[in-house]
């Protein structure tokens, strides 16, 4: 993300960075609807279990939840539609051999809005296993521990 530009973030998966670890990042715009980019400066998103897979040569994003428009009459759209993403497609191929390879996958960080645009942040993640999720919980909280000591000591 540039330096400078106003960003306004609608949707986050914070679950994602518990759940993988995360190697690449990549910033893709999204095609929607009317209703659903009315729907997402509301701020009524859900990136939970959604995920993004390559489909005849075009990146796709499944499971990404917009809730229906309230103003919107029947042109209201659906709300777990798949919908495209924007990459060049340099980049998709190079996703695509990399999502060949054995436990990688493509996962939506966060949904925000850049420039008047929505954009997605997607990353390159590998699946964790039970003993990594513990041991990134004993180190956050051991420097949680550590950080409150030393505020500890410069009080006293």
């Amino acid at each position: 993300m540039e330096k400078g530009t106003a960003i306004k973030i609608v949707a986050e998966n914070r679950k994602a960075r518990h759940d993988y670890h995360i190697h690449e990042t990549y910033e893709t715009g999204l095609v929607l609807t009317g209703t659903e980019v009315k729907s997402l400066r509301a701020g009524k998103a859900n990136l939970k279990d959604s995920y993004a897979r390559i489909e005849n040569g075009e990146m796709m994003l499944h499971n990404l939840h917009i809730s229906p428009y309230e103003q919107g009459n029947q042109f209201n759209h659906e709300p777990l539609r798949t919908r495209k993403l924007l990459l060049h497609k340099v980049e998709i191929m190079k996703l695509f051999g990399k999502t060949r390879e054995k436990g990688y996958a493509l996962v939506p960080i966060k949904l925000y809005f850049s420039r008047g645009k929505a954009k997605l942040e997607l990353a390159l993640a590998s699946g964790k296993k039970n003993y990594d999720k513990r041991q990134d919980l004993a180190e956050r909280d051991a420097k949680r521990e550590m950080d409150r000591a030393f505020r500890e000591r410069q009080r006293g």
